[in-house]
């Protein structure tokens, strides 16, 4: 007989494994790329879309009824074209770019505007801390996939340098 050393959580007490197994279970094929998952993405330079697995991000897009309930961490596959990237952000909490596909440019900045880039190829990772101004952009001819992923399971949407991006921060949670 098997013994858990750990209490479920209130809401999976009593919840069978095959509706754990259901509910846990995120495969890519099931997931739409949302090419508006951020009020930046339709701005040419920024479009990229987000493939939500663990809750949802920095989108705010929390009524997602695809994706895993999200505890303590968010995990999305953002797909980034040629060219794009995302605006110079902050979070409240630390977010990790981890490629899995391509080569990608990431960055930090501080708030006189220098800037620090480095290139990461496949398999390497940035983990930019809470506050730090940080982004990423595609300069190569290819797709880049990155893993993304953040330090709370619900976290504000991105906090963007650009003034009249931060006030509009929220805009793409009205668009259909």
């Amino acid at each position: 007989m098997s013994i858990a050393r750990h209490p479920r959580p209130p809401e999976l007490v009593g919840v069978s494994l095959e509706q754990i197994m259901d509910r846990y279970v995120a495969r890519f094929a099931d997931r739409t790329p949302d090419w508006n998952a951020f009020s930046d993405a339709n701005i040419d330079g920024y479009r990229r879309a987000q493939h939500r697995f663990v809750g949802a991000g920095a989108s705010g897009k929390h009524d997602d009824a695809k994706i895993v309930p999200a505890g303590n961490f968010t995990l999305s596959i953002m797909l980034v074209p040629p060219g794009q990237g995302n605006a110079p952000h902050t979070h409240e909490v630390e977010e990790i770019f981890f490629v899995l596909q391509g080569r990608c440019v990431v960055f930090i900045e501080d708030e006189e505007g220098r800037r620090l880039s480095k290139e990461l190829q496949q398999w390497e990772m940035i983990s930019c801390p809470p506050g730090v101004i940080h982004g990423y952009v595609n300069e190569t001819n290819e797709p880049v996939y990155l893993q993304v992923m953040l330090g709370r399971g619900r976290p504000e949407t991105a906090g963007f340098v650009d003034q009249k991006l931060f006030e509009n921060r929220d805009a793409h949670l009205t668009r259909t």
